[in-house]
């Protein structure tokens, strides 16, 4: 079968490497993003003279950015320039509580040391498993389609899966190696971009922290957006057709084929291949007729999702003396919080939040000595949003804020913005208005995900985070790839060689 006229919906991490992918293969390609401006969930905007990424913030798994790159013989290096923070973030645990990770593993080792004597070297043996998992998960798992348990029944994967510790969770594998309530926060904290809690987590995550200590925190001059910028360039530098403010109304099907997509404005692209990066569930269930859809509402209901968030975009017309790129505030219950996005959803009554302030790093995000400021709640997806709630939270989280930082905040803002899970509803159809896709409990991994092709029409295929590998940026990126390699796989070029 030779046809090579893709459409892809979707200008995010999954949707641009799709495209890339194939139109540097020869297809021709044209991807259809909703919004007027590129990136999904990684865009940016631009405020009395601050630059805020919209979401994306943490700049882990530099390698996985580099393959990308190299795979159409490119570097990072020639899009942007990346520096390792130092420390990697904060952890306020209380008032003058202040814990600095630093960049130097040494240095990690004699802090743990310290707060637990004997952990220096329990930090060493949990790195080492954390380094395996994080060969064999990223390097080579998360490349497969998962279409079938079949693709992990090889005898040398068999023994993998059970050296992944698939089957226990990360907080109980945590447990084996360290006793202090602080070190185990510390090294919990990762799994929380993953959608759950530690107890539900498999210990397979420990990958994250290897990503963390070992691989480091890194920041790109001048954004995150950055990277989108990057992947743009080369999205077209390949060819690949991008056209903004087009939101799909509706996918057109003939049998077992989706024939063509319609937008909003009537515009009707024909397609040979279809490839849907925009939100799997409006795909699956508000753009197919139902009789071709995936899976039913009821499929859905029950997928156990990633948290929503909270944000606030922040102009501050001041330095702020205390904070660090990333700061991370544990001061109340992380087991009360994780209740209120995940056993019993609700605000919750003693929010943990995050600040991100990247002028610290980068001058050039905020006017000369101001701070552009990134604060978020993560939040169980799904809940009442208003105004009058947002509000009532923006002062509880930033008077937690000034009295550890011991400085006004507040009343040095010169620029305000929320968002919260209306607005990702509205921006991105996102389901239930998360934020981070599909939790990666044990029952959602590999091929307990949704598919990544469509089981009634033969041309469509799906990626981003509600498929595999799951959420988070590196995974979007892996997953835009594995989906292009599933579409040469199934409509070879004749000018094409896989």
């Amino acid at each position: 079968m030779s046809k090579n006229q893709v459409v892809v919906i979707g200008a995010g991490f999954a949707g641009l490497s799709a495209a890339t992918h194939l139109a540097h293969q020869g297809y021709q390609v044209t991807l259809l993003e909703k919004n007027g401006t590129p990136g999904g969930r990684a865009r940016k905007f631009e405020a009395e003279g601050f630059i805020f990424d919209m979401g994306p913030s943490w700049y882990w798994m530099p390698d996985v950015f580099d393959k990308y790159f190299a795979f159409f013989g490119k570097k990072t290096s020639d899009y942007y320039e990346l520096i390792r923070l130092d420390p990697s973030y904060s952890v306020y645990f209380g008032e003058n509580d202040r814990l600095d990770v630093p960049a130097s593993l040494e240095e990690l080792k004699e802090i743990f040391e310290e707060i637990e004597p004997g952990s220096k070297k329990q930090l060493e043996l949990f790195l080492e498993q954390a380094a395996y998992k994080y060969q064999v998960g990223i390097q080579d798992f998360v490349y497969r389609p998962s279409k079938s348990m079949l693709e992990f029944t090889q005898v040398s994967l068999v023994k993998d899966l059970i050296k992944l510790d698939l089957f226990q969770s990360m907080s109980r594998h945590l447990r084996k190696y360290f006793k202090s309530p602080r070190i185990l926060q510390l090294l919990e904290f990762p799994v929380l971009f993953l959608g759950q809690t530690a107890e539900k987590i498999p210990a397979l995550y420990s990958l994250m922290n290897y990503a963390d200590i070992k691989l480091g925190t890194w920041y790109p001059l001048g954004g995150m957006h950055e990277i989108i910028a990057a992947m743009v360039a080369l999205a077209e530098e390949k060819g690949v057709k991008i056209i903004y403010d087009a939101e799909v109304d509706y996918i057109q099907t003939k049998q077992s084929e989706a024939t063509a997509v319609v937008l909003k404005d009537n515009t009707r692209h024909e397609l040979d291949i279809l490839i849907g990066g925009a939100d799997y569930h409006h795909i699956d269930r508000h753009l197919l007729p139902p009789n071709v859809s995936n899976y039913p509402e009821k499929y859905w209901n029950k997928r156990v999702m990633a948290p929503s968030s909270l944000i606030f975009y922040l102009g501050v017309d001041k330095k702020l003396k205390s904070l660090h790129h990333h700061n991370l505030f544990f001061d109340e219950s992380l087991a009360e919080h994780a209740d209120a996005i995940y056993t019993n959803p609700r605000w919750p009554e003693k929010p943990l939040f995050y600040v991100c302030a990247p002028s610290v790093t980068d001058p050039s995000v905020a006017p000369e000595g101001k701070e552009n400021l990134f604060v978020l709640v993560p939040l169980a997806p799904d809940l009442k949003d208003d105004e009058e709630t947002r509000e009532k939270y923006y002062h509880m989280v930033m008077e937690r804020l000034e009295k550890y930082i011991n400085e006004p905040v507040r009343k040095h803002i010169i620029y305000k913005r929320s968002y919260a899970h209306a607005d990702f509803s509205k921006d991105y159809h996102a389901f239930k208005g998360n934020a981070y896709g599909l939790a990666n409990t044990l029952t959602q991994t590999a091929f307990l995900k949704p598919t990544l092709k469509n089981k009634n029409l033969n041309n469509l295929y799906y990626t981003g985070q509600l498929t595999v590998p799951g959420p988070g940026v590196p995974p979007s990126l892996i997953s835009g790839e594995v989906v292009a390699k599933e579409v040469m796989k199934d409509f070879k070029l004749s000018t094409v060689t896989i």
